[in-house]
């Protein structure tokens, strides 16, 4: 039976927050928000619970993830980011972007995209989950609440609680957060390139 806590939106508990970094340091599986929608979260590198996410989404091993980051100086520190992305990079975060950037050898290779050796990062606009990135101190492996044969993710923390209440240690009730994917661009290149329209406004990076 997971936990659930409700943590406030604008004023997050440092208690609770710091009790769900325990679960997360301890293994756990946890449904937190962001800026774009729920997602479940678990520790960088944990092979386990990366798995128990892949059953709940039901992915395949192709399927990649997406590593969470309190800020830029944590994404320079998985991805390899020079001044011109840096630039574009500072301009959208926080934000509800995912960047697809070249992998550092700090991200697990069962992360990267197996040819291309890319990583996706984001850092969302949410203080929950900026909160519980701080008590980290690192990033979370994460991938949106879409239930298996759905096209929407949850966006009720009391039906994600009944639906995964089994398979998830903790449910973060943090009020609703919308259902609207991020936009997801691919800064390996020179050119920005536009892979998903989502939340996130393209125009910063002119597409």
């Amino acid at each position: 039976m997971s936990q659930f806590f409700q943590i406030h939106p604008e004023n997050p508990q440092a208690r609770l927050v710091r009790q769900a970094a325990d679960i997360v340091r301890g293994g756990g599986v946890i449904v937190y928000p962001t800026d774009s929608a729920y997602a479940l979260g678990c520790q960088i590198g944990d092979r386990a619970a990366l798995e128990r996410i892949r059953r709940i989404r039901r992915l395949d091993d192709r399927h990649n993830f997406t590593l969470v980051c309190r800020d830029l100086s944590e994404i320079a520190t998985y991805a390899r980011v020079d001044n011109t992305v840096y630039r574009l990079l500072k301009h959208a975060t926080p934000g509800a972007y995912t960047f697809i950037l070249r992998a550092t050898s700090e991200v697990p290779r069962r992360l990267m995209h197996p040819k291309r050796k890319t990583v996706g990062l984001r850092v969302p606009d949410n203080n929950i989950a900026q909160a519980l990135l701080a008590d980290l101190g690192e990033p979370l492996m994460s991938v949106t609440l879409i239930m298996p044969g759905e096209d929407l993710p949850l966006i009720d923390p009391y039906d994600i609680r009944e639906t995964l209440q089994h398979d998830v240690d903790l449910v973060i009730d943090g009020g609703y957060c919308g259902m609207e994917p991020t936009t997801v661009v691919d800064l390996v290149d020179d050119t920005p390139l536009l892979l998903r329209a989502g939340k996130g406004d393209p125009a910063p990076f002119e597409l």
